[in-house]
């Protein structure tokens, strides 16, 4: 498997009054449309995107629908994720073993359970999120364990984050870039980099960086954490400058990722390279500055161990400031692809 890719901003739907619920459904089909979905499988999508929208408005009366196609193993997919601050559910009564693909037991969320192709959920007296991953039918192995929350600041119509990955056999390799500032000048500043990643994304961090500060001379530059993982080893290799935080998370804690001060493109001295080992298991989180950095997955019992586009959601959810543009994303380094 070699699959390189960027991520765009997720689409975020709001969810105040049933009528919302028909555009849920409309602009689930035009995803499931862009991503190469056959009438039978857009329809499937459409109807998790009903059902979740219906589910928020029935039990916390308010709320969000997010949409984001996600790439898959030898295909790509669509992903939903209700969002909500309502009083939450006993997640014991629906997934009792953490995230699974089809057959999932237990009760509640009947259709969704029926039709996606991944579902896991959090919930707690802080709200919930339920999220559902459909692939083409004869795909049920093309689920891949990272998520994303891409959000624009809401008054800009682009993003000045980016971010992109690269999987691999042996290598997953990681990147995350945060513009200065927002609007159309910081998204120049991380798209020039988010490009230059691409062109060598398995690079050693060192030499991303290095790659991505000659790209973005001439832009306002930006923050940049890299993040190569090798399988084969089970090592961790991170670099980073500016102010995208990463961190290392397991049952127990976590562990911070250390950035040098700087700005790539403008004034990135070299950064020094750590290296981490073992690293199997853990869940590698990468935040721009939109996100407040003072959480703590211990607060949220079991939230390690759920999918990671579930963790990427609720930590949106309740640490976005609200004045920028804010992405998270989240890898389960895994020593076999």
């Amino acid at each position: 498997m070699d699959l390189t890719f960027a991520g765009a901003p997720t689409l975020v739907l709001p969810l105040e009054d049933t009528s919302q619920i028909g555009h849920a459904r409309r602009v689930a089909l035009k995803e499931a449309a862009r991503a190469g979905f056959d009438e039978t499988d857009a329809a499937r999508v459409a109807l998790i995107a009903t059902e979740l929208a219906t589910n928020v408005l029935k039990h916390a009366r308010t709320g969000e629908i997010h949409i984001a196609l996600v790439p898959g193993v030898a295909t790509g997919g669509v992903e939903v994720i209700a969002v909500d601050r309502g009083p939450g559910f006993n997640l014991s009564d629906c997934l009792p073993d953490g995230y699974s693909t089809g057959g999932t037991r237990g009760e509640g969320l009947g259709a969704v359970k029926r039709v996606a192709d991944v579902l896991d959920m959090y919930a707690d007296h802080r709200g919930s999120v339920v999220m559902a991953r459909m692939y083409p039918k004869g795909f049920s192995g093309a689920d891949l364990h990272f998520g994303a929350s891409h959000h624009a600041l809401h008054s800009e119509a682009v993003s000045g984050d980016g971010w992109a990955m690269s999987l691999g056999d042996e290598v997953v390799a990681a990147m995350m870039v945060d513009g200065l500032g927002h609007g159309p000048q910081a998204h120049d500043a991380a798209k020039a980099g988010t490009d230059a990643w691409l062109a060598d994304a398995l690079a050693d961090p060192l030499d991303g960086i290095g790659n991505m500060d000659a790209s973005m001379r001439g832009t306002r530059g930006g923050a940049v954490a890299i993040a190569r993982y090798d399988r084969t080893s089970d090592t961790l290799r991170y670099a980073g400058i500016g102010n995208i935080a990463g961190s290392l998370q397991t049952v127990d804690g976590s562990r911070g990722l250390a950035s040098h001060p700087g700005i790539v493109g403008v004034q990135a001295r070299r950064s020094r390279p750590f290296e981490f080992s073992p690293v199997h298991g853990r869940l590698l989180i990468l935040h721009s500055d939109g996100l407040q950095s003072r959480w703590n997955l211990l607060d949220y019992p079991g939230l390690v161990t759920r999918h990671p586009a579930v963790v990427t959601a609720l930590l949106h959810r309740d640490f976005s400031r609200g004045r920028d543009d804010a992405t998270v994303l989240a890898i389960r380094l895994e020593t076999s692809a």
